[in-house]
């Protein structure tokens, strides 16, 4: 199977799971690699989209051990047609207990075949200077470690001439899934003396839950609390204070501290 054309479909909000498919679509070394955005409201398709390429590299970020409702809702318009697929979670360095397995049994359900699932680090939403938490990540040996990935999965495509010869991989997790919790509402909020109103974290946000006029206004209802506004305001007006965060941001700095490295599998 000689891979011309590859998509990467992605749910990346601080951008952490973007550069890892970016990574590995180095190694894939396709002569037409293209992307389909799926992290802001405006990239959700309001009709399915059935991708068209030799191979799909799809990834998303893990929360709570689990693929976000956000990104899961985004994905649920995109469909193959016994397409090869890569699957990837990006985690920040605690686990990613059964998020590749959840992106997996999506993935079969609308017409792809899983032949390969990847397990990376992306820096945690949480991470600050005063509590690390894989600072940095991916950095160039997790982007070498990506490339690689992509070049190991190109090289065992290459003896496949059909689609009935993938054989789906088997991924780790446990059925029923890790139980999604939904905490109460909870949000960065915005230093006004610090705040140039330059509208960077409306921006970002992938659930349109900013908006900025004469102040910046956050529905912490909508907040998934992926910090990418915290991560992009030019003047560090953007903050995250609440107490469970802060001190979750706390624990995970202090007991998932220990660098983690990225785990692949194949089919």
């Amino acid at each position: 199977m000689e891979l011309d054309s590859v998509k990467l479909v992605y749910f990346s909000p601080t951008r952490t799971t973007k550069q890892v498919l970016e990574g590995i679509a180095q190694g894939l070394a396709a002569s037409n690699v293209t992307s389909v955005d799926l992290t802001l409201p405006e990239a959700d398709p309001a009709e399915t989209v059935v991708l068209d390429a030799d191979l799909v590299v799809i990834g998303a970020p893990v929360y709570g051990g689990r693929i976000p409702p956000t990104a899961m809702q985004r994905l649920r318009s995109v469909r193959g047609q016994d397409t090869p697929a890569i699957l990837v979670a990006v985690y920040g360095n605690r686990a990613f207990e059964d998020a590749l397995l959840e992106l997996s049994d999506w993935a079969q359900a609308v017409g792809f075949v899983p032949v390969a699932g990847g397990a990376f680090i992306g820096e945690h939403s949480y991470n600050t200077s005063s509590t690390p938490i894989a600072p940095g990540r991916p950095d160039a040996a997790d982007l070498a470690r990506a490339a690689d990935f992509g070049s190991a999965v190109r090289q065992r495509l290459k003896g496949v001439t059909t689609s009935a010869e993938l054989v789906p991989v088997s991924l780790p997790g446990n059925r029923p899934y890790r139980k999604l919790h939904k905490p109460g509402p909870r949000a960065p909020v915005t230093h006004a003396d610090l705040c140039t109103l330059c509208g960077r974290c409306a921006e970002v946000c992938p659930t349109g839950a900013i908006t900025v006029d004469d102040a910046v206004v956050t529905v912490a209802e909508d907040c998934i609390l992926c910090c990418a506004c915290v991560k992009v305001c030019p003047t560090d007006a953007r903050v995250m204070e609440h107490e469970r965060v802060l001190q979750t941001a706390d624990w995970l700095s202090t007991e998932h501290g220990l660098r983690k490295e990225p785990e692949v599998y194949y089919g």
